[in-house]
């Protein structure tokens, strides 16, 4: 979509617009329960109330009046022009319908109802409640100025119902989609934050090697000093400056990508809700490869995490390296469970499998048994980073193969990732 479009969409009058005629097509989607067309049951409230919640109007109340005359408008001229009504009954039996809105907007705006977008059972009753006021200030209008249409005790009933109805599942439409929404940007957003934060482990293990040498290299420079090489010696000053500038680099990008991968928020995440993110992103993972994978967990223990974004690097880093392995199509499970005080994750897959001879390295630096179309091998990082992040947690990491495929076990103490447990 081009610019021009973006600003086109994000228009104010333009939305307000589309409130008003959507708002009025639907209203002509009803039912009349009482007696004649003076009073119906459509489709228009659900509309106007689902599009106002999607995005709410600056003005919520100009967002009214002018829905409010457009349905008038709309219902009078399809009287008028294709049911061969008179404009001055037309005109008399739909104008009431104006009221419905404008007092909808009214209350809305007065009980502050934007404010429990949040919170979908206060919103419900709220949208009840104002539904039942408009629906009654419009039927009082109808009684003045056309004193043949009455309502008793069961028509009021009726009205209360529908007014339930029509608001909750207004509310369970927007709450579905809000969580819906919400549910794949977390997701995208603990998987970008589960990559980063592997990356930052290996940032911080590489400052500690530079701390290393720049304390070498200035002792080297002392060692030439005191020999009195006085060349060698500021060269050798030179090195331990620059090793120290190049620290302080990584010291601010590592501090800039903490921020990123840990943000302070106040979400629980459960084990349960880190196992659908892998299985998620990993089905997509596979799909993008052309591959046929089943997966299948085990989760025989579930609580609230505190260090869910390593545990999405772990597990996601050893699942998708079992797509990899895959040839075509196969499976792979993912069981969870607890044996003492430790809490065991478990990885098979039916892959290719890792030969015996190799078993020793895999979790070293540059080791790896991938490579390309053009024979050029991978980074081989992947399982390293996991074991460093695993001991991190002061886990214990290993793997098996057995006839088919290749299987991964990982044990971390249930107190080092568990809320509320010390």
């Amino acid at each position: 979509m081009n610019p021009i479009s973006f600003k086109w969409l994000k228009s104010e009058t333009i939305w307000v617009l589309l409130i008003a005629v959507f708002t009025a097509i639907s209203s002509e989607i009803k039912i009349i329960p009482f007696n004649g067309e003076h009073f119906r049951f459509g489709l228009g409230s659900i509309t106007f109330l689902l599009l106002v919640l999607i995005r709410v109007p600056k003005s919520v109340i100009r967002t009214g009046i002018i829905t409010g005359l457009t349905v008038v408008f709309f219902r009078i001229f399809s009287n008028v022009f294709i049911y061969s009504g008179t404009l001055s009954d037309s005109f008399t039996e739909h104008y009431p319908a104006f009221l419905f809105y404008f007092v909808y907007v009214c209350l809305f705006k007065l009980l502050k109802v934007k404010q429990l977008i949040d919170q979908p059972l206060k919103l419900g009753i709220m949208a009840t409640f104002i539904e039942i006021i408009s629906n009654s200030a419009e039927h009082i209008v109808r009684y003045v100025i056309l004193p043949n249409n009455y309502l008793d005790f069961s028509d009021w009933l009726l009205i209360v119902m529908v007014a339930i109805l029509r608001s909750f599942f207004v509310v369970g439409i927007y709450s579905s989609i809000i969580l819906s929404e919400q549910r794949k940007s977390l997701n995208q957003q603990l998987t970008l934050s589960s990559d980063l934060y592997v990356e930052t482990v290996y940032l911080q293990k590489m400052m500690n090697h530079i701390e290393q040498i720049m304390a070498a290299s200035y002792d080297l420079y002392r060692t030439l000093k005191k020999q009195q090489l006085q060349e060698q010696s500021v060269k050798a000053l030179h090195i331990s400056q620059e090793i120290h500038e190049v620290k302080k680099d990584a010291q601010r990008i590592f501090s800039g990508l903490s921020n990123i991968t840990m943000p302070k928020t106040e979400d629980v995440y459960y084990l349960s809700n880190i196992v659908d993110f892998v299985i998620t992103a990993n089905s997509k993972y596979s799909e993008m490869l052309n591959k046929h994978i089943e997966f299948k967990t085990d989760n025989t223990v579930d609580f609230a995490l505190t260090q869910q974004i390593p545990l999405l690097a772990i597990l996601n880093n050893i699942t998708a390296n079992s797509i990899e392995a895959i040839e075509e199509k196969g499976n792979i499970k993912l069981g969870i469970f607890e044996y003492g005080e430790m809490i065991h994750f478990v990885i098979q897959d039916t892959g290719k499998g890792i030969a015996e001879d190799d078993l020793d390295v895999i979790f070293e630096p540059g080791f790896t048994t991938k490579y390309n179309q053009q024979g050029v091998a991978a980074t081989g990082i992947g399982l390293s980073h996991v074991q460093e992040i695993v001991q991190m947690l002061d886990g214990q990491i290993h793997v098996e193969c057995p006839s088919i495929g290749t299987i991964f076990h990982i044990k971390i103490p249930r107190k080092n990732i568990q809320k509320g447990v010390k």
